[in-house]
Protein backbone atom coordinates (compact mmCIF):
# COMPACT_ATOMS: atom_id res chain seq x y z
CA UNK A 1 0.00 0.00 0.00
CA UNK A 2 1.28 3.72 -0.62
CA UNK A 3 1.07 5.70 2.49
CA UNK A 4 0.66 9.13 1.54
CA UNK A 5 1.53 11.41 4.21
CA UNK A 6 0.12 14.95 3.23
CA UNK A 7 -3.93 15.67 3.83
CA UNK A 8 -5.64 18.15 0.97
CA UNK A 9 -7.58 19.41 3.69
CA UNK A 10 -6.55 21.34 6.90
CA UNK A 11 -7.29 21.60 10.47
CA UNK A 12 -9.58 24.79 10.55
CA UNK A 13 -9.82 27.60 13.57
CA UNK A 14 -12.99 26.92 16.26
CA UNK A 15 -13.50 30.60 17.19
CA UNK A 16 -16.06 31.75 20.23
CA UNK A 17 -18.34 34.22 19.02
CA UNK A 18 -19.01 37.00 21.54
CA UNK A 19 -21.61 38.78 19.45
CA UNK A 20 -23.32 35.48 18.56
CA UNK A 21 -23.25 34.08 22.12
CA UNK A 22 -25.07 37.70 23.17
CA UNK A 23 -28.06 36.56 20.21
CA UNK A 24 -28.29 33.45 21.06
CA UNK A 25 -28.13 34.25 24.90
CA UNK A 26 -25.46 30.50 25.27
CA UNK A 27 -21.83 30.43 24.17
CA UNK A 28 -21.79 29.99 20.38
CA UNK A 29 -18.46 28.20 18.85
CA UNK A 30 -17.62 28.65 14.77
CA UNK A 31 -16.12 25.88 12.87
CA UNK A 32 -14.52 27.54 10.46
CA UNK A 33 -14.66 25.13 7.54
CA UNK A 34 -15.38 27.89 4.93
CA UNK A 35 -11.02 28.05 5.15
CA UNK A 36 -10.71 24.86 3.75
CA UNK A 37 -8.49 25.38 0.23
CA UNK A 38 -11.59 24.62 -1.84
CA UNK A 39 -13.88 27.19 0.30
CA UNK A 40 -16.27 24.85 1.79
CA UNK A 41 -16.37 21.33 4.42
CA UNK A 42 -16.35 19.34 1.38
CA UNK A 43 -12.37 19.14 1.06
CA UNK A 44 -12.67 16.77 3.81
CA UNK A 45 -14.56 14.23 2.84
CA UNK A 46 -13.99 14.05 -0.91
CA UNK A 47 -10.30 14.71 -0.24
CA UNK A 48 -10.33 11.74 1.78
CA UNK A 49 -11.91 9.54 -1.15
CA UNK A 50 -9.21 10.81 -3.37
CA UNK A 51 -6.53 10.58 -0.71
CA UNK A 52 -7.69 6.76 -0.60
CA UNK A 53 -7.84 5.92 -4.01
CA UNK A 54 -4.22 6.80 -4.44
CA UNK A 55 -3.31 4.66 -1.84
CA UNK A 56 -5.56 1.54 -2.45
CA UNK A 57 -3.29 -1.07 -3.54
CA UNK A 58 -5.78 -2.07 -6.56
CA UNK A 59 -4.59 0.99 -7.59
CA UNK A 60 -0.82 0.59 -7.15
CA UNK A 61 1.20 1.73 -10.72
CA UNK A 62 -1.40 2.91 -12.08
CA UNK A 63 -2.10 6.58 -13.37
CA UNK A 64 -5.70 7.94 -12.14
CA UNK A 65 -8.04 10.48 -13.64
CA UNK A 66 -10.21 11.93 -11.00
CA UNK A 67 -14.07 12.53 -12.52
CA UNK A 68 -16.82 15.17 -10.97
CA UNK A 69 -20.06 16.25 -11.89
CA UNK A 70 -20.62 18.94 -9.36
CA UNK A 71 -20.56 22.31 -10.73
CA UNK A 72 -20.53 23.41 -7.09
CA UNK A 73 -18.29 23.20 -3.71
CA UNK A 74 -17.83 19.67 -4.41
CA UNK A 75 -16.58 20.04 -7.78
CA UNK A 76 -14.27 22.74 -6.40
CA UNK A 77 -13.64 19.88 -3.62
CA UNK A 78 -12.39 17.60 -6.20
CA UNK A 79 -10.47 19.58 -8.25
CA UNK A 80 -8.46 21.13 -5.04
CA UNK A 81 -7.77 18.07 -3.72
CA UNK A 82 -6.79 16.22 -6.86
CA UNK A 83 -3.62 18.53 -7.48
CA UNK A 84 -2.78 18.95 -3.83
CA UNK A 85 -2.12 15.35 -4.40
CA UNK A 86 -0.81 16.08 -8.23
CA UNK A 87 -3.44 13.86 -10.15
CA UNK A 88 -5.88 15.35 -12.72
CA UNK A 89 -9.07 15.72 -12.36
CA UNK A 90 -11.94 16.68 -14.55
CA UNK A 91 -15.04 18.27 -14.24
CA UNK A 92 -18.73 17.67 -15.80
CA UNK A 93 -21.30 20.17 -15.09
CA UNK A 94 -25.10 20.87 -16.50
CA UNK A 95 -26.14 23.85 -18.99
CA UNK A 96 -26.90 25.70 -15.67
CA UNK A 97 -24.16 25.93 -14.32
CA UNK A 98 -22.84 29.36 -13.50
CA UNK A 99 -19.97 30.60 -15.27
CA UNK A 100 -18.49 32.02 -12.36
CA UNK A 101 -18.63 28.46 -10.97
CA UNK A 102 -16.94 27.24 -14.08
CA UNK A 103 -14.33 29.69 -13.73
CA UNK A 104 -13.54 29.11 -10.36
CA UNK A 105 -13.53 25.19 -11.59
CA UNK A 106 -10.80 26.54 -14.29
CA UNK A 107 -8.72 28.35 -11.65
CA UNK A 108 -8.32 25.94 -9.11
CA UNK A 109 -6.71 23.54 -11.65
CA UNK A 110 -9.61 21.51 -13.59
CA UNK A 111 -8.35 19.36 -16.10
CA UNK A 112 -10.85 20.44 -17.77
CA UNK A 113 -14.59 21.31 -17.02
CA UNK A 114 -17.40 19.66 -19.84
CA UNK A 115 -20.83 20.96 -19.66
CA UNK A 116 -23.28 18.19 -20.52
CA UNK A 117 -27.40 18.04 -20.11
CA UNK A 118 -30.28 20.64 -18.19
CA UNK A 119 -29.57 19.14 -15.29
CA UNK A 120 -27.56 17.45 -12.18
CA UNK A 121 -28.69 13.97 -12.86
CA UNK A 122 -28.10 14.53 -16.58
CA UNK A 123 -24.57 15.56 -16.06
CA UNK A 124 -23.82 12.75 -13.85
CA UNK A 125 -25.08 10.05 -15.50
CA UNK A 126 -23.05 11.38 -18.75
CA UNK A 127 -19.88 10.82 -16.52
CA UNK A 128 -20.42 7.73 -15.57
CA UNK A 129 -21.64 6.18 -18.91
CA UNK A 130 -18.58 8.16 -21.16
CA UNK A 131 -15.66 8.04 -18.16
CA UNK A 132 -16.79 5.84 -15.57
CA UNK A 133 -18.83 2.14 -17.07
CA UNK A 134 -16.73 -0.77 -19.05
CA UNK A 135 -13.61 1.33 -18.96
CA UNK A 136 -10.41 -1.04 -19.47
CA UNK A 137 -8.65 -0.33 -16.35
CA UNK A 138 -5.92 -1.66 -17.23
CA UNK A 139 -5.32 0.08 -20.59
CA UNK A 140 -1.90 2.07 -20.68
CA UNK A 141 -2.13 1.83 -17.18
CA UNK A 142 -5.21 4.33 -16.47
CA UNK A 143 -8.18 4.61 -14.51
CA UNK A 144 -10.73 6.94 -14.19
CA UNK A 145 -12.13 7.24 -10.84
CA UNK A 146 -15.66 8.61 -9.92
CA UNK A 147 -15.87 11.16 -7.23
CA UNK A 148 -19.82 11.47 -5.88
CA UNK A 149 -20.35 14.66 -4.07
CA UNK A 150 -21.90 12.64 -0.63
CA UNK A 151 -23.18 9.59 -0.87
CA UNK A 152 -20.13 7.31 0.07
CA UNK A 153 -18.56 6.00 3.52
CA UNK A 154 -15.28 7.79 2.62
CA UNK A 155 -16.71 10.94 2.45
CA UNK A 156 -18.29 10.73 5.84
CA UNK A 157 -15.17 9.54 6.96
CA UNK A 158 -13.56 12.76 5.81
CA UNK A 159 -16.07 15.34 7.45
CA UNK A 160 -15.79 13.03 10.30
CA UNK A 161 -12.38 14.40 11.30
CA UNK A 162 -13.80 17.68 11.97
CA UNK A 163 -15.08 16.16 15.25
CA UNK A 164 -11.69 15.10 16.36
CA UNK A 165 -10.74 18.80 15.99
CA UNK A 166 -13.46 20.35 17.98
CA UNK A 167 -12.98 17.95 21.01
CA UNK A 168 -9.46 18.94 20.86
CA UNK A 169 -9.90 22.81 20.15
CA UNK A 170 -12.91 23.82 22.48
CA UNK A 171 -12.30 24.29 26.23
CA UNK A 172 -12.21 21.75 29.05
CA UNK A 173 -14.96 21.15 31.39
CA UNK A 174 -15.93 18.53 33.82
CA UNK A 175 -16.67 15.32 33.64
CA UNK A 176 -16.68 13.07 30.78
CA UNK A 177 -18.84 14.18 28.47
CA UNK A 178 -18.47 15.53 24.94
CA UNK A 179 -17.37 19.65 25.15
CA UNK A 180 -20.57 20.70 23.17
CA UNK A 181 -24.03 20.60 24.02
CA UNK A 182 -25.35 20.83 20.50
CA UNK A 183 -24.12 20.63 17.17
CA UNK A 184 -25.92 22.62 14.39
CA UNK A 185 -24.89 21.59 10.83
CA UNK A 186 -26.65 22.26 7.02
CA UNK A 187 -27.74 19.01 5.12
CA UNK A 188 -27.66 18.78 1.26
CA UNK A 189 -27.82 15.22 0.72
CA UNK A 190 -26.53 14.43 4.03
CA UNK A 191 -22.16 14.11 3.51
CA UNK A 192 -21.18 16.45 6.38
CA UNK A 193 -24.23 15.42 9.08
CA UNK A 194 -23.63 12.02 8.37
CA UNK A 195 -19.63 12.46 9.37
CA UNK A 196 -20.79 14.62 12.46
CA UNK A 197 -22.86 11.75 13.21
CA UNK A 198 -20.16 8.70 12.96
CA UNK A 199 -17.12 11.36 14.64
CA UNK A 200 -19.63 11.77 17.41
CA UNK A 201 -21.01 8.34 17.92
CA UNK A 202 -17.16 6.71 18.18
CA UNK A 203 -16.64 9.35 20.75
CA UNK A 204 -19.71 9.17 22.84
CA UNK A 205 -18.93 5.01 22.92
CA UNK A 206 -15.99 6.20 25.43
CA UNK A 207 -18.33 8.91 27.17
CA UNK A 208 -21.22 6.44 28.53
CA UNK A 209 -21.84 8.81 31.57
CA UNK A 210 -21.81 12.04 30.13
CA UNK A 211 -24.55 14.59 28.86
CA UNK A 212 -25.78 13.42 25.69
CA UNK A 213 -25.16 15.66 22.03
CA UNK A 214 -28.22 17.06 20.21
CA UNK A 215 -27.32 17.78 16.03
CA UNK A 216 -29.36 19.58 14.83
CA UNK A 217 -29.55 18.94 10.94
CA UNK A 218 -31.04 22.31 9.35
CA UNK A 219 -32.43 22.85 5.64
CA UNK A 220 -34.38 25.21 4.01
CA UNK A 221 -37.69 25.08 2.92
CA UNK A 222 -37.65 24.14 -0.36
CA UNK A 223 -34.58 21.72 0.08
CA UNK A 224 -35.54 19.99 2.75
CA UNK A 225 -35.01 16.25 1.25
CA UNK A 226 -34.18 15.11 5.20
CA UNK A 227 -37.41 16.61 6.27
CA UNK A 228 -39.55 15.04 3.93
CA UNK A 229 -37.90 11.72 4.32
CA UNK A 230 -38.76 11.72 8.35
CA UNK A 231 -42.30 12.89 7.83
CA UNK A 232 -43.14 10.21 5.15
CA UNK A 233 -40.58 7.13 7.25
CA UNK A 234 -38.96 6.57 3.59
CA UNK A 235 -36.43 7.91 1.16
CA UNK A 236 -38.60 10.19 -1.25
CA UNK A 237 -37.55 12.50 -3.33
CA UNK A 238 -38.69 16.23 -3.43
CA UNK A 239 -40.71 17.07 -6.69
CA UNK A 240 -38.01 20.01 -7.21
CA UNK A 241 -35.52 22.25 -5.56
CA UNK A 242 -37.63 25.77 -4.85
CA UNK A 243 -34.91 27.03 -2.42
CA UNK A 244 -32.17 29.48 -2.98
CA UNK A 245 -30.17 28.05 -1.30
CA UNK A 246 -28.87 25.59 -4.15
CA UNK A 247 -26.23 23.57 -2.32
CA UNK A 248 -28.44 22.12 -0.11
CA UNK A 249 -30.17 20.87 -3.16
CA UNK A 250 -30.60 17.45 -3.23
CA UNK A 251 -33.43 15.84 -4.55
CA UNK A 252 -33.79 13.39 -2.26
CA UNK A 253 -30.57 12.17 0.93
CA UNK A 254 -28.51 9.45 1.07
CA UNK A 255 -30.13 6.44 2.64
CA UNK A 256 -27.14 6.82 5.18
CA UNK A 257 -28.20 10.22 6.11
CA UNK A 258 -32.45 8.88 6.93
CA UNK A 259 -30.53 5.51 9.02
CA UNK A 260 -28.73 8.21 11.15
CA UNK A 261 -31.68 10.89 11.51
CA UNK A 262 -33.83 7.83 12.39
CA UNK A 263 -31.61 5.67 14.63
CA UNK A 264 -28.66 7.92 15.53
CA UNK A 265 -25.79 6.38 17.61
CA UNK A 266 -26.31 6.35 21.33
CA UNK A 267 -25.68 9.36 23.45
CA UNK A 268 -26.57 11.26 20.34
CA UNK A 269 -30.04 13.07 19.63
CA UNK A 270 -31.10 14.64 16.15
CA UNK A 271 -33.30 17.46 15.58
CA UNK A 272 -34.89 18.14 11.97
CA UNK A 273 -35.09 21.57 11.37
CA UNK A 274 -36.28 23.65 8.48
CA UNK A 275 -36.00 27.60 7.87
CA UNK A 276 -36.67 29.96 5.45
CA UNK A 277 -34.68 31.36 2.46
CA UNK A 278 -34.80 34.76 4.72
CA UNK A 279 -33.26 33.29 7.49
CA UNK A 280 -31.15 31.84 5.52
CA UNK A 281 -29.87 35.60 4.04
CA UNK A 282 -29.99 37.04 8.00
CA UNK A 283 -27.58 34.66 8.82
CA UNK A 284 -25.20 34.93 6.01
CA UNK A 285 -25.35 38.88 6.38
CA UNK A 286 -25.03 38.06 9.97
CA UNK A 287 -22.38 36.68 9.68
CA UNK A 288 -20.60 39.12 6.93
CA UNK A 289 -21.45 41.56 9.52
CA UNK A 290 -20.28 40.28 12.87
CA UNK A 291 -17.17 38.25 12.11
CA UNK A 292 -16.37 39.63 8.60
CA UNK A 293 -17.20 36.27 6.31
CA UNK A 294 -19.10 35.88 3.41
CA UNK A 295 -20.64 32.38 3.70
CA UNK A 296 -23.75 30.91 0.67
CA UNK A 297 -27.32 30.82 1.92
CA UNK A 298 -26.72 26.75 2.23
CA UNK A 299 -24.09 27.67 5.33
CA UNK A 300 -26.41 31.09 6.28
CA UNK A 301 -29.30 28.68 7.61
CA UNK A 302 -26.88 27.12 10.40
CA UNK A 303 -25.75 30.33 11.26
CA UNK A 304 -29.04 31.85 11.69
CA UNK A 305 -30.35 29.11 13.84
CA UNK A 306 -28.21 29.19 16.25
CA UNK A 307 -27.69 32.55 16.73
CA UNK A 308 -31.79 33.23 17.31
CA UNK A 309 -32.00 33.19 20.99
CA UNK A 310 -36.10 32.34 19.90
CA UNK A 311 -34.73 29.78 17.40
CA UNK A 312 -32.50 27.40 19.50
CA UNK A 313 -35.28 28.23 22.59
CA UNK A 314 -37.53 26.58 20.41
CA UNK A 315 -35.35 23.38 19.28
CA UNK A 316 -33.43 23.01 22.75
CA UNK A 317 -35.70 23.93 25.63
CA UNK A 318 -33.30 24.07 28.32
CA UNK A 319 -30.68 26.23 26.94
CA UNK A 320 -29.10 28.05 29.42
CA UNK A 321 -26.19 30.91 29.36
CA UNK A 322 -23.47 27.91 30.01
CA UNK A 323 -24.96 26.04 27.05
CA UNK A 324 -22.50 25.22 24.34
CA UNK A 325 -23.77 25.38 20.69
CA UNK A 326 -21.09 24.71 18.28
CA UNK A 327 -22.08 25.87 14.23
CA UNK A 328 -20.56 24.43 11.44
CA UNK A 329 -19.55 27.19 9.00
CA UNK A 330 -19.60 24.63 6.16
CA UNK A 331 -18.37 27.91 4.04
CA UNK A 332 -19.35 27.51 0.04
CA UNK A 333 -18.37 29.34 -3.13
CA UNK A 334 -21.76 30.71 -4.54
CA UNK A 335 -21.83 34.17 -2.70
CA UNK A 336 -20.55 37.22 -3.69
CA UNK A 337 -20.23 40.93 -1.53
CA UNK A 338 -22.78 41.94 -4.42
CA UNK A 339 -25.31 38.84 -3.34
CA UNK A 340 -25.27 39.86 -0.20
CA UNK A 341 -26.04 43.41 -0.90
CA UNK A 342 -29.44 41.90 -2.58
CA UNK A 343 -30.08 39.89 0.04
CA UNK A 344 -29.76 42.73 2.57
CA UNK A 345 -31.78 44.85 0.62
CA UNK A 346 -34.81 42.02 -0.05
CA UNK A 347 -34.83 41.45 3.43
CA UNK A 348 -35.03 45.31 4.28
CA UNK A 349 -38.07 45.17 2.11
CA UNK A 350 -39.58 43.13 4.19
CA UNK A 351 -38.56 39.47 2.75
CA UNK A 352 -39.11 36.62 5.17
Amino acid sequence: MVHIEKKPWIETPLIESASLSKTAGCRVFLKLELLQPSGSFKTRGIGNLIRNALQDPVNAGKQLHFFSSSGGNAGLAAVHAARDLDSPCTVIVPHSTKPMMIQKLRVAGATDVFQHGDSWFEADTHLRKTFIEGQDVDAAGKRNIYVPPFDHPEIWQGAATMVDEIERQMPAREGDGFPADVVICSVGGGGLFNGIIEGLGQRMQSKQNGPKVRVLAVETKGADSLALALREGTLKPLPAITSLATSLGALQVAPQTLKNAQSPPAGVEVSSVVGSDAEAARGSIRLADEARLQVELACGISVEIGSSATRLKELVPDVTPETRVVIIVCGGSNVTAEMLAQYREKLQGGWS
